[in-house]
């Protein structure tokens, strides 16, 4: 969306879905986006790090879902607020509490792995 220029978010549920950020990724990161096909990262978008280059990316999506956690990466924490695929620069929120039903993608089929490896990360809803 773009109103004056400017590169507007707070679109559906993003302003609720973090629902107390405690501590994250200190100055955040730049994410590696070359394998990511959507238009945003949003907000609680699962953010995982590549165990041999270090790289930061999100999570992979297939439909309206999480894949399968790709080899040689591991559960980081979630996307703090939304950003354009074009500026990945994200922070990544590694303590507190994500409201799991306006989370951008369902995290049922990866909760059990997600909060054994961030298990400071807490998935609830009214």
């Amino acid at each position: 969306m773009n109103k004056d220029n400017k590169t507007v978010f707070g679109f559906e549920t993003d302003p609720i879905v973090i629902r107390h950020y405690i501590s994250g990724v200190q100055g955040g990161k730049v994410l590696d986006v070359s394998d990511y096909d959507g238009e945003y990262i949003r907000a609680g978008h699962v953010i995982i790090k590549n165990t041999q280059t270090g790289e930061y990316k999100p999570m992979p999506v297939t439909g309206d879902a999480y894949a399968a956690l790709p080899a040689n990466h591991a559960y980081v924490g979630v996307c703090v607020a939304s950003v354009p695929k074009s500026e990945p620069f994200v922070g990544i929120m590694t303590y507190g509490e994500v409201n799991d039903v306006a989370s951008p993608y369902g995290v049922e089929g990866i909760k059990k792995a997600f909060l054994a490896a961030v298990p400071t990360i807490r998935f609830d809803h009214d």
